[in-house]
């Protein structure tokens, strides 16, 4: 089993040690995790930086590779909250450092921000749903610098909304899929929307399904940790769901480069 969606106190908004998460993975028994910390540029809450030290995060993930070496496999990911305007400074960011795994998020739209209700105001649910969306095709069609987008149904955990659960966007979705997948790019399961009060998690059943009719085969598993109780939540059950839809795999990454898991061993562990 692999959590690769996991963050630390490198993070802003974790304040979790990567040691706790890791000895967590172990007790139960996972064979690997990503830690895959926030850098969200020109996040439009100022109370918050969403940033951090790149060379002692490459420091830190190194010697723990060393001190957990043949109990834990650990891989240096990250995870950026991209918009429009900052498609080349994540270029570049990307290009001059090494990472296993980059995971492609998008937490803000029209430079509003998700989280406090912001970019809801002054917009129906469709309305919200169409902008986020549209958005997020924009930035796979012009940036290419990661390996799975996270989370790409995140705007409902913010609205739960009847008119949102009905109108997915499949269309647009589709054409995104329809870009991501001929580029050996996938998506995440994300499981924190057990969390939020979803009734699973992101992208919901609909989704996953529509990536898979699409073509869709690079699919990770990651929990959204911030805390070291929350280390593979819900995975059993995410797991069992991936194989109703017709999911083989699990993929994990090392320097950028996919490995296929068949689920079916994964299972039998």
């Amino acid at each position: 089993m692999f959590d690769y969606h996991v963050h630390s106190k490198f993070s802003a908004d974790c304040e979790t040690p990567m040691e706790r998460s890791i000895e967590k993975a172990i007790k139960i028994g996972l064979k690997e995790i990503c830690f895959t910390d926030h850098i969200d540029y020109d996040y439009p809450d100022t109370s918050i930086t969403f940033d951090f030290d790149l060379t002692k995060y490459d420091r830190m993930i190194t010697q723990l590779q060393k001190n957990y070496a043949g109990r834990l496999q650990i891989k240096k990911g990250l995870e950026i909250g991209i918009q429009p305007h900052l498609l080349e400074r994540y270029a570049k960011l990307i290009d001059k450092d090494t990472f296993d795994f980059v995971i492609c998020s998008m937490h803000t739209t029209n430079k509003l921000d998700l989280h406090s209700g912001s970019f809801f105001k002054n917009k129906t649910i469709d309305e919200a749903y169409a902008a986020y969306y549209d958005e997020l095709l924009f930035c796979v069609k012009h940036f290419k610098q990661y390996h799975i987008l996270g989370h790409i149904d995140l705007v409902k955990r913010y609205t739960r909304s009847e008119v949102g659960e009905r109108n997915n966007f499949h269309d647009v979705l589709r054409e995104i899929f329809k870009i991501i997948i001929p580029e050996g790019k996938g998506i995440e399961l994300n499981t924190s929307g057990f969390r939020y009060g979803l009734t699973g998690g992101m992208p919901s059943e609909d989704i996953l399904r529509l990536y898979k009719e699409t073509g869709g085969e690079i699919i990770t598993l990651g929990s959204d940790s911030h805390i070291e109780e929350t280390i593979a939540f819900q995975f059993k059950e995410s797991l069992d769901l991936l194989q109703r839809i017709g999911f083989r795999y699990l993929t994990t990454f090392e320097k950028g480069e996919p490995t296929l898991h068949p689920i079916e061993t994964i299972m039998c562990k």
